[in-house]
């Protein structure tokens, strides 16, 4: 792969159009993960715990077993129990044995969860917004049809 120097502008470097492509999305990506961490920390919890706050969110009351949310993860995490106890520590995530098995271990949102979650919401739409501010719902549309081709 040809090296960048640092001030050298993707679209002007020599690359073919697969590489400006893959560095283009590796540091869009970057840039808004790095942003939607200010956002989250300001309500004491990561990107990824958030995640996991909307994941269980939606699983209702029966909550869901690790795997399972680790599964339905954004980004996959080989730390997820380590998420889970951090979250059950701020006491956003709580752990039940099921009825059904014993063995069986799910983990529920609290009600301080919710509240979180309640916080971020409006944060997180302005954020969203933020991002994709100067495309079109038209150019968004197929951008997303573009990135399901990959």
């Amino acid at each position: 792969m040809t090296s960048l120097k640092p001030h050298t502008p993707i679209a002007e470097a020599n690359l073919d159009h697969d590489e400006k492509l893959i560095i283009l999305m590796l540091q869009k990506v970057d840039r808004i993960k790095f942003r939607l961490s200010s956002v989250t920390n300001a309500e004491g919890v990561t990107p990824q715990q958030y995640n996991i706050l909307r994941i269980l969110r939606g699983a209702g009351e029966k909550g869901l077993p690790t795997l399972e949310i680790g599964n339905r993860m954004l980004e996959q995490s080989p730390g997820i129990t380590r998420l889970i106890d951090r979250l059950e520590l701020k006491k956003l995530v709580e752990r039940k044995r099921t009825k059904e098995d014993r063995r069986m271990v799910h983990c529920i949102i609290t009600k301080n969860g919710i509240k979180v979650l309640n916080k971020l919401e409006k944060p997180i739409s302005d954020f969203h917004a933020e991002v994709t501010a100067d495309l079109t719902d038209k150019e968004i549309e197929q951008f997303i049809s573009n990135l399901s081709k990959l």
